[in-house]
């Protein structure tokens, strides 16, 4: 019986713990928890300025890798336009050249074949018969 009644009593001991620790919890000063949470206001702050400062310089050196990125993949195109430009003038010149030689050596068998070519007069034209 004996047993039955210490193991009851601890059981209440160990239960009234937690009670008695609540109570110690809301019996604080308003003027500390006050300063407790100015306190823990000005640590975010301050923790959420470093976040977005660091988060800024990110990102500006972010910015200025794909700026110079993008300047020299402008570069590379432009160097690559120039040069097809080039490519494109040279072929176009040497089709010019071709035509032009073409048209010479075609203007030349014309040219010679009106000179040999039919020999005959011009006639009058005959008279049309009457109606």
């Amino acid at each position: 019986m004996k047993l039955k009644f210490a193991g009851i009593l601890a059981t209440a001991l160990l239960a009234a713990v937690p009670f008695v620790m609540a109570q110690d919890t809301t019996s604080t000063d308003n003027k500390s928890t006050g300063n407790e949470m100015k306190s823990a206001a000005k640590k975010t702050g301050h923790e959420t300025k470093k976040v977005a400062t660091t988060a800024a310089k990110d990102t500006e050196k972010g910015t200025k890798v794909a700026a110079k990125d993008t300047e020299k993949g402008t570069k590379v195109a432009a160097k690559d336009t120039a040069k097809g430009a080039k490519v494109a003038a040279k072929d176009t010149e040497k089709g010019a050249e071709k035509t032009g030689s073409a048209m010479k050596k075609g203007t030349k068998k014309v040219g010679g074949a009106m000179k040999g070519g039919d020999k005959s007069k011009d006639t009058k034209p005959t008279d049309t018969p009457k109606q």
